[in-house]
């Protein structure tokens, strides 16, 4: 992962509603959860969840599917799993780290 997209990603997860929402999504699974459940689980104003969702959209960690009438946000595990390893393979990880 290059450094520019995981400082996005890592801002975005930065705020506390957008990391809440994230987190729900996570926990949903691969189907992700409709929007309408995001809002009424996390009771934040439908204007302000969309404000945040299309953050979450804009960095790569959530994507977006219309089934009919509902609207499906969807995390994106392999974006999770890229800003794992970042941190592990680029922060982490130092010749330096004593074992005593």
């Amino acid at each position: 992962m290059e450094l520019e997209s995981a400082a996005k990603a890592f801002k975005e997860l930065g705020h506390p509603s957008r990391l809440a929402i994230f987190k729900h999504l996570v926990k949903a699974g691969h189907q992700g959860a409709p929007v309408g459940e995001l809002q009424q689980a996390l009771e934040i104003p439908n204007s302000t969840l969309s404000h945040h969702v299309s953050a979450l959209v804009a960095s790569g960690l959530v994507k977006q599917h219309r089934d009919g009438r509902t609207l499906y946000c969807i995390p994106q595990f392999e974006a999770l799993r890229g800003l794992i390893d970042f941190l592990m393979n680029e922060c982490c990880a130092s010749d330096q780290i004593s074992t005593n």
